[in-house]
């Protein structure tokens, strides 16, 4: 009896585990599903359960309503420049908390740590103020600038540079004569690379998913990312819902294939030195 219990232990967690999957999974399907369909015959009952042949209507509706192929490429650009510039700023700040002895490293770590128990919301008005006053209202680099250093990212950093980087190294490196940016450039940053696809990819997804941000500074149609240029399209009386979900669909496309194929260095950047 105990016997047939440990076998089918493993079954019904996979059962589980299936069920779960099939759960998250079906709104994505019906989001592509519902691309194909008029917007008649996606509230029609029951709803259609397979794909349509009116994807390239929406999708003319999609371009007519919203300047859209130029809002994709003010998010591919935002999102660029947000991954590019939280990794160089992360790794150096991460770099230097992990292996330089300063006054106040503690409490500047604390602090650093500290901003992460802010919520979102506290800082829209802030970062508005700032933004109008430097001039930067309706201008891509208000979106990617402010949150170039994230604390997340300088603590993902620091504990990797703890786990990864032997002081000795260092040392010698500088025994040798080396520069410090030269250390950084050629010793630290080769080491990073497993915490630096880690953080580029949660950067450039969640760069990619940002709502609030385009929302507080930017004003013009044509310079919306693409979450709010979605957004847009919705109205209380006259919504293109098949454009709408053929516009998701396509803004989704990227970060699941992004998502499949760093699915693995996600995992592994995140659990690294979890276990010694």
């Amino acid at each position: 009896m105990q016997t047939s219990k440990h076998q089918l232990a493993p079954w019904a967690a996979y059962a589980l585990v299936g069920i779960g999957s099939l759960v998250m999974l079906a709104p994505f399907y019906f989001m592509f599903v519902f691309a194909t369909q008029s917007r008649g015959e996606i509230f029609s009952m029951p709803p259609p359960l397979f794909f349509g042949d009116d994807f390239m209507n929406n999708l003319a509706i999609l371009t007519r309503r919203i300047p859209f192929w130029r809002n994709l490429g003010w998010s591919i650009y935002v999102g660029l420049a947000s991954t590019a510039l939280t990794l160089l700023f992360c790794s150096m700040g991460g770099y230097a908390f992990a292996m330089f002895e300063f006054r106040y490293k503690k409490a500047l770590f604390g602090l650093v740590m500290g901003t992460m128990l802010l919520p979102t919301f506290m800082n829209m008005i802030p970062t508005f103020m700032i933004m109008d006053m430097l001039g930067w209202i309706d201008q891509p680099r208000a979106l990617y600038i402010p949150g170039a250093a994230s604390a997340f990212g300088i603590f993902l950093m620091r504990q990797f540079a703890l786990t990864s980087i032997p002081r000795d190294l260092v040392e010698a490196a500088r025994m040798d004569g080396c520069g410090e940016f030269g250390i950084y450039w050629r010793i630290v940053l080769p080491l990073l690379k497993p915490a630096l696809g880690t953080l580029g990819l949660i950067t450039f997804i969640a760069s990619w998913n940002n709502f609030i941000g385009p929302l507080i500074v930017m004003r013009s149609p044509e310079m919306y990312t693409l979450p709010l240029a979605l957004r847009s399209l919705q109205s209380p009386v006259d919504t293109e819902w098949g454009a709408l979900m053929a516009g998701s669909a396509i803004a989704t496309l990227p970060l699941i294939v992004l998502f499949v194929l760093s699915s693995r260095q996600l995992i592994s950047g995140l659990t690294v030195g979890a276990v010694k």
